[in-house]
């Protein structure tokens, strides 16, 4: 498989909220804006691949019978690392994000990429397959982010464009649901013809 073909499978043939429909919790519950959506998929891009380098280096070091809870205390470590971060230079979006950003670490998207990816290949293709799929999912909350924010309160990053208030039920999880059940029929029947 090609570095770029490694890069891209992420973002657009194996998106994991659209395609791969994994790391849902997240999806449903910060994307409330657009700004939201954008931090919580570059925190979790971070993770996934410091996740992958790190899971990449060790894996000849790693018991096969106690991988998955080293995997899971790596990830801890690197999602505590990117919470302190965020909770230093961006305390409202790391205020707003809450008690998502440490649930990073369960997040199955992550352990999904270190099990069938990082396990397997080099480290700098490990990286590359972590940065191809955070993008991927970052774009996707993105994406949800916006459409609920614009339709629920009229703005985006906080700019109003539309006069009056928005429709209640998209800045509601069961908006969310709206969304993505949408996007991923989008993305479905695009992806077949």
């Amino acid at each position: 498989m090609s570095r770029i073909k490694i890069l891209t499978n992420g973002i657009i043939k194996e998106n994991p909220i659209l395609i791969l429909i994994l790391g849902m919790c997240p999806a449903l519950a910060v994307t409330t804006s657009a700004m939201n959506g954008l931090g919580m998929g570059l925190a979790t891009t971070s993770v996934m691949v410091m996740s992958n380098m790190a899971i990449s280096m060790l894996k000849n070091l790693i018991p096969s019978q106690v991988r998955i809870p080293i995997f899971c205390i790596l990830f801890a470590i690197f999602a505590t690392t990117v919470e302190l971060l965020l909770f230093a230079y961006f305390p409202v979006l790391a205020d707003n994000l809450g008690i998502f950003i440490p649930l990073i670490v369960v997040n199955c998207v992550i352990l999904a990429r270190a099990e069938t990816f990082a396990r397997r290949n080099s480290v700098f293709n490990s990286i590359l397959d972590g940065l191809g799929m955070g993008l991927g999912f970052t774009l996707a909350l993105f994406i949800v982010g916006s459409i609920r924010e614009i339709l629920g309160s009229g703005a985006l990053f906080g700019y109003n464009f539309i006069e009056g208030d928005g429709i209640l039920i998209f800045i509601l999880p069961s908006g969310a649901f709206i969304v993505i059940g949408f996007l991923i029929a989008l993305v479905r029947t695009l992806s077949i013809k």
